[in-house]
Order: C-alpha cells, then structure tokens, then sequence
C-alpha cells in the first residue's frame, strides 16, 4: 500500500515513463489514423486519447486536492507525436508539482465521488483511479498499435518468450 505522496509519485513516473515510451515509438502514420468504426471514445484518435489523458489527470488532481470534479480539455494541441510526448511529459510534471507538497495524511482523506452525493472514499483511492483510467488508455492505444502492425512496447522491457513462458 502507499502510505506516503512520495512513493505514490515515483510508482506514477513510472506509469508516466511507459506512456510517454508508447506514444513516442509509434509511427508518423498513427498520427492521421482513427478506428474506423465507433462512437464517443472509441472513436478518438490517438491524438484524442492523449489528450483525454493529459486532462483525465488534472481532474483526479483537482478532486484529490479539494478542488472539486471539474472536467477542462487539455489546452495544448494532440494532433502529433511531439505534441503527444509534450502533453503526457507536461502533464506528469503538472501533477508531480501539484501533489509534492501535498501532506501524506491526504491520502486517507475522504473525497467526495464525482457521481453518487454522500459517497466518498480515500485520496490513495481516488490517486489508483487515476492511474488504472490512464493505463486503460495507454492500453487502447497499445492495442490499436497491434491491430494495425505498429510496433507494440514492451510493457517491462521482455516478452513471455524472453523469460519462458511459451504456450503448451
């Protein structure tokens, strides 16, 4: 468990670190491309998604914080691979800034859930979601990767063939 902001900002570099890898390794034509069907966030390209998830962490910040759920788009443009890289590097410098002063009791403070009133539950909590809501996007865009024969990272650097773990 962590039980200090520290720990939590080093854990979320690291997060940071492989998003930052992901989006960087693709290819200049995955910056014109979009899935060729959906609706809402399934339709977004990747530009879209990485903007989503620059702004996706100021939201969790801004309630971690005490300053409510409030939802604004990410100011700066998405539409190529620098700018992908610039948005997650920012981002991640952003909330690093805005959470390493905050105290470590915060964690075990009650935030209010931004959709069920009376409801809460712990900063360390709300900090997780925002962590597991930014993998689930670096993991759609892994996945669009693959679907189209992008090269796909890694997540720790090996392959289940690399450490044995070939099927049966």
């Amino acid at each position: 468990m962590i039980t200090d902001i520290a720990s939590f900002l080093r854990y979320f570099e690291g997060v940071n670190k492989r998003a930052l890898r992901d989006v960087g390794s693709l290819p200049a034509a995955a910056e014109s491309w979009r899935p060729p069907s959906g609706e809402g966030e399934t339709a977004w390209s990747i530009g879209e998604l990485v903007g989503h998830m620059a702004a996706s962490r100021m939201f969790f910040v801004g309630a971690y914080c005490g300053d409510g759920w409030i939802p604004a788009p990410w100011p700066k443009p998405t539409t190529s691979r620098p700018e992908w890289v610039a948005a997650l590097a920012e981002s991640g410098a952003m909330l690093d800034e805005r959470l390493r002063e905050t105290p470590d009791d915060w964690l075990q403070r009650r935030i209010e859930s931004m959709d069920t009133p009376g409801r809460t539950f712990s900063g360390w909590r709300g900090l997780m979601m925002m962590t597991e809501h930014d993998v689930h996007h670096r993991s759609q865009i892994d996945t669009y990767a693959g679907i189209q024969g992008w090269p796909v990272q890694q997540i720790f650097g090996r392959r289940a063939e690399d450490v044995g773990l070939q099927p049966r």
